[in-house]
């Protein structure tokens, strides 16, 4: 397959999600605002129960990272890993398989286009919420956050299309899996706490989800001094890891949807057969 095909297929992808995110402004205004009301409540818990200054500012910094990185895990989760299951029940998904293009130009244009109104949504979260809650951010190293943060992105969007082919296997089965595994996900990946506080080896397994060691290097890099201190691993050690996690959530993502077309070939069940 040409690569100007498969450039021109993630254009598409991307163009339409980019458009039909943004095409009613009252979605604009609830995705951003509403978050806040999650973020809100652990803010006011931590005012409450905190009397340190910079003990409160790190534990808000936290808050308000995890708030808009939830943007990401939920867009990861449903607005991508649901979408090829989406297309089956909507009758879509045998164009998606004839299109002469490869399946990961198609996810990948899904991944950019979310990625796009995402990543506005998150931003507006933590600028909103420094304002309104009156968090400052102690960045000591504007490279190291960009490689966290664009290393955690791929490994979420890497994992993202590995959900996809699960999804579309294994139908409801895998839904409700997601389900049941939501919350237990920002619990596990210290959305609005420090992780270290899990003990040893709950934090091992959370490990590899990317959120977890994305998130605790976000806040050593902005917490201050007691960021460093609750901080799980030293950053340059937790961006190594998500170097690792990006290669291999991808690689498995390409190896799923290799062996989902394979299976549906074989058995004919990925468009006929329904869950």
């Amino acid at each position: 397959m040409s690569l100007e095909r498969n450039m021109r297929c993630v254009y598409a992808r991307a163009y339409v999600r980019i458009l039909g995110a943004n095409r009613e402004l009252s979605w604009v205004f609830f995705d951003t605002f509403l978050p806040l009301l999650g973020v809100a409540a652990f803010v006011y818990i931590y005012k409450a129960t905190t009397q340190d200054p910079e003990v409160l500012n790190t534990l808000l910094t936290r808050v308000i990272l995890g708030g808009s990185m939830a943007a990401f895990w939920m867009n990861v989760l449903w607005g991508m890993g649901a979408n090829f299951y989406y297309e089956k029940e909507n009758g879509n998904l045998e164009l998606f398989l004839m299109a002469p293009t490869s399946r990961m130009a198609l996810l990948l244009g899904m991944a950019i286009g979310g990625l796009f109104n995402t990543t506005f949504r998150a931003i507006s979260t933590v600028l909103l919420g420094s304002v309104i809650f009156g968090v400052s951010f102690a960045l000591t190293s504007p490279l190291q956050l960009l490689a966290v943060f664009f290393l955690t992105l791929l490994a979420l969007y890497g994992l993202g299309i590995l959900f996809a082919s699960l999804f579309l296997m294994y139908g409801r089965e895998a839904w409700h899996i997601s389900n049941l595994l939501q919350e237990p996900i920002f619990l596990l990946s210290g959305f609005y706490f420090p992780v270290r506080f899990l003990g040893f080896y709950v934090v091992t397994i959370a490990s590899f989800i990317p959120l977890t060691l994305g998130l605790d290097a976000m806040n050593q890099i902005l917490g201050g001094r007691y960021a460093l201190e609750w901080g799980l691993l030293p950053v340059g050690t937790e961006i190594g890891i998500l170097a690792i996690l990006s290669i291999l959530f991808v690689l498995m993502a390409k190896y799923a949807l290799a062996y989902m077309e394979e299976r549906g070939r074989r058995e004919g069940s990925l468009v006929l057969k329904f869950q």
